[in-house]
């Protein structure tokens, strides 16, 4: 269906027609020039991020549905990388004609199953045309007691550096997805050029039996097995309120804690400036899933740097007092990879071989060209 048969508001109460409030802290969400919402002994957390076609994703092998769920997920993510609760988010949407009602259903199926999720009601937000592409700006909103509140200001000497889950797997994934479209449209370059060569020479046979092949092209699909998890990583990103379940039962509030969105060295020298510290980080210690090491190597990449660098993890990277050692053996799934250091000895990275090397913020940077 053309979205213009339903125009703005019949596409969000197309959308949005039987979405529930599951906060009591929502007091009236969508249908009104504001959503209403009750804080009265809180501190309200609010993050937005913004998701552009061409630069933040790739429609030709990312589906709508999970750029829906990893959309709300990155937001979701930002509220408990501050030790907090999300509880409402608004979409805005800036479209253009080529998307179709069904298109934008594929998307809010994937938006609500993240919020589901995490409890999170969608709110409110706004829709407009566009003229480039597909533009997606989701704001989050969450909740957390002062006491609570978990900066990235707040890491002190000999504290221990902790990563949940994996690193560099979404990076990989990222980078077999882009390998593949080249390899796929390196294949209907070749074909287009065969095609104008038979019209030109008037082969009527080599020009259908070519125009067959470019058919038929659309319908291959790349063998994937065995790279499964890296697919994964990259197109359905997921938010580690777990990990902050996991501290909260083990009793441990982390003293700076962000998400990993640009890259491990990028975010752990974050921390370090805002903290006025240094830190010590050990490449052995770094945690690498096994297909993650096997692309790597079949791309002639270092693992390591990709672990570093890569970004688009959203795992949580924090920092815990020493005394908190023992009780962190209590968290499943977060790894300890060093230790905060005083300002003055740097950013070090010590490789397996116990050579030392300053870290550099070689993280993704979305406004470089």
């Amino acid at each position: 269906m053309d979205i213009a048969k339903l125009g703005e508001f019949g596409l969000i109460d197309h959308l949005t027609r039987d979405i529930k409030p599951q906060n009591d802290s929502t007091r009236y969400g969508i249908g009104d020039d504001c959503a209403v919402l009750h804080y009265p002994n809180t501190e309200v957390l609010v993050t937005t991020d913004m998701l552009m076609e061409g630069v933040h994703f790739d429609l030709t092998y990312t589906d709508l549905k999970h750029l829906g769920y990893k959309s709300a997920m990155v937001n979701i993510s930002d509220i408990f990388a501050m030790n907090g609760t999300p509880r409402q988010m608004t979409v805005s949407l800036a479209l253009s004609k080529r998307f179709t009602v069904e298109d934008m259903e594929q998307f809010y199926e994937g938006l609500r199953l993240a919020c589901l999720k995490w409890g999170v009601d969608i709110v409110g937000g706004d829709t407009t045309s566009s003229y480039t592409g597909l533009a997606i700006s989701i704001t989050c909103i969450g909740e957390a007691s002062k006491e609570d509140i978990v900066y990235r200001n707040g890491a002190r000497n000999t504290d221990l550096i902790y990563v949940s889950g994996d690193l560099g797997a979404a990076y990989m994934g990222l980078q077999l997805l882009e390998r593949e479209k080249a390899v796929y449209y390196g294949q209907v370059n070749d074909l287009q050029k065969k095609i104008a060569e038979a019209k030109a020479q008037g082969d009527v046979d080599k020009w259908n039996g070519v125009n067959a092949k470019l058919a038929a092209l659309s319908d291959i699909q790349p063998d994937f097995s065995g790279k499964e998890y890296l697919l994964q990583r990259q197109l359905q990103a997921e938010a580690r309120g777990d990990i902050i379940e996991k501290l909260r039962q083990a009793g441990v509030r982390p003293t700076a804690m962000m998400d990993i969105s640009d890259g491990l060295s990028s975010e752990l020298m974050h921390i370090c400036k805002q903290s006025h510290t240094g830190c010590r980080i050990y490449e052995k210690e770094i945690p690498i899933d096994y297909q993650t090491a096997i692309m790597a190597e079949e791309m002639n990449m270092n693992v390591t740097t990709c672990a570093l660098n890569g970004g688009e993890d959203y795992e949580l990277l924090f920092t815990v007092p020493i005394g908190d050692l023992d009780k962190m053996r209590e968290v499943e799934g977060a790894k300890l990879i060093g230790h905060i250091t005083e300002e003055m000895f740097g950013h070090v990275l010590v490789t397996r071989d116990n050579q030392e090397f300053q870290l550099k913020a070689q993280g993704w940077n979305p406004l470089e060209e």
